[in-house]
């Protein structure tokens, strides 16, 4: 449970609220929208908040800072490898100049990512990432003499940023399409693939379901081939389209239908990569790997904006041989100094930290405290996948209710649509996560019966 107060440092929060409101844009709300709590400190797994109404919350974080703060606040590996940085250089520019932090994080993400993974490109966030995916498929079937290709083949359902090449393969219905007619591009969608449930490790589906939707991509893409640079998806898990699992024989059989037609497979590890699904990539589930990868997220621990894209020799070998010989694109601060260094010792802990038992830890405590929410007469499915865990609701949640109750109960949440989910840090202790199940069942109950 929370410790929950009205105490001196409340009208503080509030000041801090009452300025904020009018003159700053929350992601996806209103200038007007429900007011925001004021964060006061961070520590661990959790967060010091204050409330409009002047009550003070020390609730865990279930949210990891939209997922990326996976060895929680204020680590002191994290905290000195920044410091240390700073000792020497903040930031400089990446065209003409390299250092250290950027090498080195280069050769480990070479490392740590599946074997055809060769290349590095540095960009500033993940949709920035996605957007130079897209852009190196397209230059890759230009330098093949296929410069016609140029569209994509995506899923619905998908979630790739909120840029304008990232949002043009998002869910075109669910997605933001509509607010940009005339701006974002039309791309092939195939229909979200069907579902899968993890079991005895293993994550099972309908054999039959499967084979419709693999004869569906076959079909598809054999129709559009002429036109496709590449098919993107968010291998295993779908994220902010819906905390959606699906079935890991999908992605096999994208990586042939992409050899079949000379298409670049893109794979949107930003929210499933580094350990998040219980593989360290989310393509292990299926045992293939892409043509280009893009990571972020908790790739800095959630201390600094960083992704990266990568991709084969093969790719990098046909660009590098094109008449232009260059990616285009260049951000101003590419390969930032203090992101590769925390990136690095973020990196370092996943190891040193053993993430696989913190992570099989975390799913085993989300199984279990999880599980009455199925008793609730308002949820439609619980499922859970490495450290995530998710409540689907019957219908849309409250948002501002429901916050606040689990916030009652302890427990930092930002649910979305009809979806009560927990992406918890991985040093959650079983306490902790047995907490924020809890959390969730109770403020659920509480607010939707």
């Amino acid at each position: 449970m929370s410790e929950r107060s009205h105490t001196a440092q409340g009208p503080t929060g509030r000041a801090l609220i009452s300025r904020d409101r009018g003159l700053l844009w929350h992601p996806y709300a209103p200038l007007n929208g429900p007011a925001p709590y004021a964060v006061a400190a961070a520590a661990g797994v959790r967060l010091r908040l204050d409330a409009a109404d002047g009550t003070v919350f020390t609730p865990m974080d279930a949210m990891s800072s939209w997922w990326s703060a996976v060895h929680g606040y204020r680590h002191p590996v994290l905290d000195t490898a920044l410091r240390n940085q700073t000792e020497q250089f903040s930031h400089v520019m990446f065209g003409g100049l390299t250092h250290e932090p950027a090498v080195r994080l280069a050769e480990e993400l070479v490392r740590i990512t599946p074997e055809p993974l060769q290349h590095v490109f540095f960009a500033d966030s993940g949709s920035v990432s996605v957007e130079v995916a897209l852009k190196l498929a397209v230059q890759y079937q230009g330098a093949i003499g296929s410069a016609h290709r140029q569209k994509f083949l995506a899923l619905r359902g998908a979630y790739h940023g909120d840029t304008f090449a990232a949002m043009s393969v998002c869910d075109p219905v669910d997605g933001m399409h509509s607010a940009f007619p005339s701006l974002v591009a039309q791309q092939y969608f195939l229909p979200r693939p069907p579902s899968a449930r993890l079991v005895d490790g293993v994550l099972v589906s309908d054999p039959a379901e499967v084979a419709a939707w693999v004869a569906l991509l076959s079909e598809t893409a054999a129709r559009h081939a002429g036109e496709l640079a590449g098919i993107i998806v968010e291998p295993v898990l779908q994220g902010a389209g819906g905390m959606y699992v699906y079935a890991p024989e999908c992605l096999a059989a994208a990586r042939r239908v992409s050899d079949e037609h000379r298409l670049l497979l893109i794979f949107d590890e930003i929210a499933t990569g580094f350990g998040r699904t219980g593989k360290l990539f989310a393509a292990e589930w299926a045992g293939v790997a892409p043509d280009v990868m893009c990571v972020g997220k908790a790739l800095t621990g959630g201390y600094l904006t960083l992704a990266a894209m990568l991709c084969s020799r093969a790719v990098a070998d046909a660009i590098t041989a094109s008449p232009v010989s260059a990616l285009l694109h260049g951000p101003t601060f590419m390969a930032n100094p203090l992101a590769c260094a925390v990136a690095l010792a973020a990196l370092g802990l996943l190891d040193s930290a053993g993430w696989q038992q913190q992570v099989a830890g975390v799913e085993k405590g989300l199984t279990a405290a999880l599980a009455p929410a199925t008793d609730l007469a308002s949820v439609r499915d619980v499922r859970v996948l490495g450290a995530v865990g998710v409540v689907q609701l019957k219908t849309p949640v409250d948002v501002p209710a429901l916050t606040r109750a689990a916030l009652e109960h302890g427990v930092w949440l930002r649910p979305f649509r009809d979806l009560v989910y927990t992406m918890p840090p991985y040093i959650s202790s079983p306490d902790e996560v047995a907490v924020i199940g809890s959390g969730i069942t109770a403020a659920i109950a509480q607010v939707h019966g």
